[in-house]
């Protein structure tokens, strides 16, 4: 009962932080003193990247970089431009590293599936040298342990051995 409980205020609570973080409302609303071209401006904003910040986006960088393309995005939009011609014209301006999503395609498969390899490598290492150390017997140590057992037994049955 306190299970269900306590999933139910969690959910309730990851749906209030989505709804909350989402800063920019869908393109049927419009927010107080906001027009749909400022609105529109903003969502394109934060599917941009800062080329400055590099972990932020064109919305939340404070740069002098981030003021120009954004003034750049505005003038693009004013002229009549679609947001795909938009991102379109920045791709071929600077890449794909101005989408704060960048598609994924060979050249960018090192930025998306790279860490996933580079963890399953590490995990492949662990393993087999794991199974290595488990598989590892010390000859000298075996040898060694043979001959001193066989003597132990030579002693308790009453032999002597002089020879050694």
């Amino acid at each position: 009962m306190i299970a269900r409980a306590a999933i139910a205020a969690l959910l309730l609570a990851c749906a209030a932080a989505a709804t909350a973080a989402d800063p920019v409302p869908p393109s049927g609303e419009t927010a107080p003193g906001m027009s749909a071209l400022d609105m529109r401006l903003k969502r394109l904003e934060a599917e941009l990247r800062c080329l400055v910040c590099q972990n932020q986006t064109l919305a939340d960088s404070n740069a002098d970089l981030a003021d120009d393309l954004r003034r750049e995005v505005r003038s693009l939009a004013l002229a009549g431009k679609s947001d795909g011609e938009i991102k379109a014209y920045l791709v071929a301006r600077y890449g794909d590293f101005v989408l704060y999503k960048p598609p994924v395609k060979p050249i960018t498969w090192m930025l998306w599936f790279g860490p996933f390899a580079l963890l399953a490598g590490g995990g492949a290492i662990w393993w087999t040298v794991l199974r290595r150390r488990a598989n590892a017997v010390t000859p000298s140590a075996t040898t060694a342990d043979n001959t001193g057992e066989m003597r132990a037994h030579k002693l308790l049955d009453g032999e002597d051995d002089v020879a050694a």
